[in-house]
């Protein structure tokens, strides 16, 4: 699963990246985003693309609470047609989303560790060098205790054909890259089967991973966050 992500550019390098008015500084220079957050994403929900804050964790329209929220911050490709929650998004392009990212973060295997009771080790993953990029993703509004809730969950895939991703998880999240899949992605001309043929793990050329500063296992807190997060301690 994907349970931390970095999104450290500005509002600037993102309307020049995605080419989508970003009025808003929430969910940007951000070096630690956790679950529950607000995160920023691009969705067509009248079918022209635009900027909008999330909260990461699907809240599916029948929910009374947000507890299941942190729960459901991934989406498995394998799945997502048939999981009651994703199953009347997907198909959708008002209800597909591009989550904005420049990075994500995947853990060692314990067994990995040396020794056994060291902290878990993160690695932070980057596309061609650290460009901001999209997470496929899938977003529903619902109204919970009356109040309305937009949120998200980020498709995964199988990382084996990936050997970068691999080493670390046998999952990674689905990585739009490039202009042309990320517009495909929001066109309603396309339907699920067409959607999903766009994910899939992205090229290992592509993929890049160091260690990271284990001080991103904690989340929430303001002093955790800063660029000293992606470099390894010692």
């Amino acid at each position: 699963m994907c349970g931390r992500y970095t999104n450290t550019a500005g509002v600037q390098e993102l309307n020049d990246r995605f080419r989508v008015p970003i009025t808003s500084e929430v969910g940007t220079r951000r070096f630690n985003v956790a679950p529950t957050e607000d995160v920023l994403a691009i969705v067509a929900p009248k079918g022209e693309p635009e900027a909008r804050v999330l909260r990461w964790g699907l809240i599916p329209p029948w929910a009374e609470d947000l507890k299941g929220g942190g729960r459901m911050i991934n989406a498995r490709m394998e799945t997502v047609t048939s999981t009651p929650a994703y199953r009347t998004l997907i198909p959708k392009a008002s209800r597909r989303a591009l989550q904005i990212a420049d990075g994500y973060f995947e853990w060692l295997k314990p067994e990995k560790r040396s020794p056994p009771n060291q902290p878990r080790q993160p690695f932070h993953f980057q596309v061609d060098g650290g460009v901001p990029f999209a997470f496929a993703a899938v977003w529903t509004p619902a109204k919970v205790q009356g109040e309305w809730v937009h949120s998200v969950s980020l498709v995964t895939c199988d990382a084996s054909s990936n050997p970068v991703a691999a080493a670390i998880h046998d999952r990674m999240p689905v990585i739009l890259a490039d202009p042309d899949a990320q517009q495909a992605w929001l066109d309603p001309a396309l339907g699920a089967e067409e959607a999903l043929e766009l994910c899939g793990a992205l090229p290992v050329e592509r993929l890049s991973a160091r260690p990271a500063n284990p001080a991103v296992n904690k989340a929430g807190e303001p002093e955790l966050e800063g660029p000293g997060l992606l470099v390894a301690r010692g």
